[in-house]
């Protein structure tokens, strides 16, 4: 390998040839013009060639270092993202960015992630929130391009599992019961007096191209029914809150609605889940791909998922 001169030398060298002044380049990289004079002409002599011609108070640059300094500017650059690639690597090695559809990064991840951290401690979860983790059809367009784009490393998608150069791994059944106030509860006695409550919509659910809801729900336990009282909402944690303060029945999962329904705040009206061909996945770029503390949050969700 070709030996080179002291990179200390060759960085006085770039700054002064770039100011055109010992007394500038000093000041730059704060030590005296002696320093600065000293190292160039170390370098002029390990080179065997002069890169400076001496004026009273400025220099000019030899043809010699004329024709270098572009590419050791090149190279002092390429140096300089070198180095930050391996300090942002130990800086962000152990953060992992996950993105899901809201319901469930609150209600489900969330609830969870000291048992995350407990398994990882010095790691750093940056959990988002966004529709646009659900699928509208079967045939979803989203792969790991999509994932790099949006500098997601794992993601809970809601849908159908179809990710090209993914291996999605289910989660998560989308299977939803009625559930409501208790003191809501109180008067409902038949699917006929369920019919006629206001009928919470989480809107989420209306974004897959095939139907899923009340109408799909009530069709699916055999009842003739006619026009719903259905009040929607934008996302599952809105129409979640309205149904803890008794403004109607709301289709929602048991999983994901745990703790509203031991603290009593929600009670399954029905015992009847609307099957569903969609689910909650996990997928990541894979193995060889992805940081190893993406494997690891990922094969966290698995764990806490108990599909294994």
């Amino acid at each position: 390998m070709l030996r080179l001169p002291s990179l200390i030398a060759l960085h006085y060298f770039e700054v002064a040839a770039r100011t055109k002044s010992f007394a500038a380049a000093a000041k730059e990289l704060n030590v005296t013009p002696a320093a600065i004079s000293h190292q160039i002409k170390a370098l002029e002599e390990y080179l065997g060639v002069d890169l400076f011609i001496r004026h009273h108070r400025r220099v000019s640059l030899t043809p010699a270092a004329r024709l270098a300094l572009p590419e050791l500017q090149d190279g002092f650059q390429a140096l300089g993202r070198g180095v930050e690639k391996i300090r942002s690597y130990g800086e962000e090695r152990l953060i992992v960015t996950v993105c899901a559809e809201p319901l469930f990064a609150t209600k489900w991840i969330v609830p969870r992630l000291h048992r995350f951290y407990a398994r990882c401690p010095d790691a750093e979860v940056r959990l988002q929130a966004s529709l646009h983790t659900v699928d509208r059809s079967r045939d979803s367009a989203f792969g790991v391009a999509d994932l790099k784009r949006a500098g997601i490393d794992v993601s809970v998608r809601l849908g159908y599992g179809n990710y090209a150069g993914l291996e999605p791994l289910r989660l998560m059944s989308l299977d939803l019961v009625p559930l409501c106030a208790p003191e809501l509860a109180s008067a409902v006695d038949d699917l006929d007096t369920l019919s006629r409550l206001p009928l919470l919509c989480d809107s989420t659910l209306t974004r897959f191209n095939e139907p899923y809801g009340w109408k799909e729900w009530f069709k699916q336990q055999g009842c003739d029914i006619g026009a719903l009282r259905e009040l929607r909402f934008g996302n599952g944690l809105l129409a979640l809150e309205a149904a803890i303060a008794g403004q109607g029945a709301l289709l929602g999962s048991r999983q994901l609605h745990q703790a509203e329904l031991r603290a009593g705040k929600l009670t399954v009206l029905a015992d009847r889940p609307l099957s569903s061909d969609q689910a909650y996945y996990v997928v990541s770029a894979g193995a060889g791909l992805e940081r190893p503390i993406a494997g690891q949050f990922r094969e966290w969700l698995v764990d806490e998922a108990g599909i294994r």
